[in-house]
């Protein structure tokens, strides 16, 4: 049965390469560019998954995981942080931010779609 999964990523061509490897794989997706508009759109669209740039112009990336986390209708929507940010301390720092899995950037298809598939 096809999930939906919403994609909040600035890089055309990341979130591009996302949306497709989604939809491959049988999933409904939408595509957020801009933080900023990201919680209207996620209670609109109702997500089973969330897949999070950290790095995005205007907001972070953990401020919207936090921001997620908090709201009553998206709380218990997994997140999946995908990110260049690969430093010591750093998948730590997003998984107490609230993301339940983490993949760094440039990212292995496997990979991403096996965190996918374990987050649905």
């Amino acid at each position: 049965m096809a999930k939906r999964v919403l994609v909040v990523e600035d890089n055309e061509l990341n979130l591009k390469l996302f949306c497709d490897l989604l939809r491959a794989h049988g999933h409904e997706t939408l595509a957020v560019r801009d933080g900023r508009d990201l919680l209207p759109q996620a209670r609109d669209f109702a997500p089973d998954l969330v897949i999070m740039d950290i790095h995005l112009p205007h907001v972070s990336g953990l401020d919207l995981i936090i921001s997620l986390k908090a709201d009553a209708a998206l709380g218990a929507v997994p997140i999946m942080a995908v990110t260049a940010y690969a430093g010591a301390g750093d998948e730590d720092r997003i998984r107490r931010a609230g993301a339940q899995a983490y993949v760094s950037k440039p990212i292995s298809v496997v990979r991403f779609i096996e965190q996918v598939n374990a987050l649905l």
